[in-house]
């Protein structure tokens, strides 16, 4: 049977940076990742990949401090598909209320930019916020690995169908028909809470599973177009300079889904949602709001990223409640931390890995 000392169970962006923290912890520690698509297919696939440094608890603000540190450093050292760019924060109330929110909380500036198509609301303000930043998450998670696969095995369209542990190993069930028994496993599962491998061990999180929307406008940005962050809507306007259009993303309020069952195609009403909060304060911008992307996300009750030890040796990590690119540093961090990796000895054969 093969064996390794590490499993992560989940290959998007916060399992490919806990592989990485892990390799970088534990040297000779062998690692595997396990994918059921391809490297970056799920969640990670939709994500804006938007960063900016905020966090509504004090943990929060740490972890986003800490993971922007991160960004900046693998942005340089693997060339990863990272844009930074200005950003503006538009909300009713002071700079001090907000400055317990975001961290680089700037000079005050303009509340509206009709240059640009918006207003802000009637009584709101502006602030210009530092450290800002979006990428395309699907790249970043695999350019991670590209630079990881001497070190770990990444094993793609591989699901682990069965979990179970003997008290000090755990036997990982593949599709194919394998099996791989790990001294620790790592599930990164993204929304897929409910997998029968693993869900009533995820339950006891009280861990819910929220749609996620956000509409394209056909609105070719600006070379210096920035990222504008409604804060009493919670929404934000994104320039996707690559793409050539802007992204709009708002809250979405339909809880208890399945990433499985989630129609990727955007319906009549999630249109209508999009359209109801931006013409708040972009009334000229409704008219371009015309499609969109849809996936989910999982949120825990306390709003911040969960990582918990299920049962010896066998951790969960997620639950980044939509922030799951922007705070996977420090998930990471936060997830090796609660591992002991120290290499003991085969466990049976190694795996071999993927060239």
């Amino acid at each position: 049977m093969d064996g390794v000392d590490l499993a992560i169970v989940g290959g998007g962006v916060i399992g490919a940076l806990i592989a990485r923290e892990a390799v970088a912890a534990f040297p000779g520690a062998t690692v595997a990742v396990l994918e059921r698509g391809l490297i970056g297919q799920g969640a990670s696939s939709r994500s804006a990949g938007v960063h900016f440094p905020r966090g509504a608890t004090e943990r929060v603000r740490s972890m986003s401090e800490h993971s922007q540190r991160v960004w900046e450093r693998l942005a340089a050292e693997l060339g990863l598909p990272i844009r930074a760019l200005d950003a503006t924060v538009v909300a009713a109330g002071d700079a001090d209320a907000l400055s317990t929110t975001y961290l680089r909380l700037g000079d005050e500036t303009a509340p509206a930019d009709p240059a640009r198509g918006w207003s802000a609301p009637p009584g709101a303000r502006a602030w210009q916020l530092d450290g800002c930043h979006y990428a395309d998450v699907r790249a970043v998670a695999g350019r991670v690995l590209a630079g990881l696969r001497d070190q770990v095995t990444v094993l793609e369209g591989t699901e682990v169908t069965g979990l179970s542990s003997d008290g000090e190993h755990h036997r990982l069930s593949l599709g194919q028909g394998r099996e791989l028994l790990a001294r620790r496993v790592v599930l990164a599962p993204g929304p897929w809470l409910a997998h029968p491998a693993w869900a009533e061990l995820v339950a006891p999180l009280g861990l819910r599973v929220k749609k996620v929307v956000a509409a394209h406008l056909e609105s070719s940005p600006a070379p210096d177009d920035p990222l504008t962050i409604f804060h009493d809507e919670d929404a934000f306007l994104l320039p996707l300079h690559e793409r050539g259009h802007y992204l709009f993303s708002y809250t979405c309020d339909r809880w208890d889904v399945a990433p499985d069952d989630v129609d990727l195609v955007l319906e009549q009403s999630d249109l209508e949602d999009a359209r109801a909060v931006l013409g708040r304060f972009a009334p000229g911008l409704v008219a371009r709001c015309t499609s969109g992307r849809v996936f989910c996300d999982a949120y825990s009750p306390r709003r911040e990223p969960v990582v918990a030890e299920l049962r010896p040796g066998l951790v969960f990590a997620g639950a980044a409640n939509g922030s799951g690119y922007r705070l996977a540093p420090a998930i990471a961090a936060e997830t090796v931390a609660a591992l002991d990796l120290t290499p003991t000895g085969p466990i049976s054969q190694p795996l071999q890995r993927q060239s």
